[in-house]
């Protein structure tokens, strides 16, 4: 059975895109039943190009990846969840909707690289630094076997990963 996880920040355009494309990447790659989504509470309807750049640089294809909303995956046609996973601070402090399914929940807070200093230089190293570190954390992500783990060894996992 697939495990899905959902990746989210508010406007699912950088962060949570970056997650979404590495940990499908490393699935596909290493041959994991696993599948990302990811969204926003407010999308902002748009990828950021940075992200698509630095995604495009190693060779992934985001051709399929949008900008959405998390009420997508709220309703009852939506994928069963396994994991949600906020990746920016104001996610993770707003009040999600029921997930159906009641997935195993984690914070893996990242800084905002659009809000890198430098210029568009100072933009791309600061994507392209948070790209390797969501990645890192797929693929610690993916090590774990999912098939086997309780939702409370799941949640200790993830939260090991998360460096609390």
């Amino acid at each position: 059975m697939t495990s899905n996880v959902l990746i989210l920040c508010t406007h699912n355009s950088a962060r949570s895109v970056l997650g979404e494309a590495m940990l499908n990447h490393w699935a596909a790659k290493l041959g994991k039943n696993v599948r990302a989504f990811s969204a926003g509470s407010a999308p902002g309807g748009d990828l950021n190009p940075f992200a698509v750049e630095v995604l495009t640089n190693v060779g992934i294809d985001v051709s399929g990846y949008r900008s959405k909303s998390w009420d997508e995956f709220a309703g009852k046609d939506a994928p069963s969840m396994r994991v949600v996973i906020t990746v920016c601070d104001n996610a993770a402090a707003e009040t999600c909707p029921y997930w159906p399914g009641s997935p195993v929940k984690v914070h893996w807070g990242y800084a905002d690289p659009s809000d890198a200093r430098g210029g568009d230089d100072g933009k791309r190293i600061a994507f392209e630094l948070t790209r390797q570190a969501i990645g890192y954390r797929m693929l610690q992500l993916l090590a774990l076997p999912f098939e086997t783990m309780s939702d409370a060894d799941l949640q200790q996992a993830l939260t090991v990963i998360s460096g609390s």
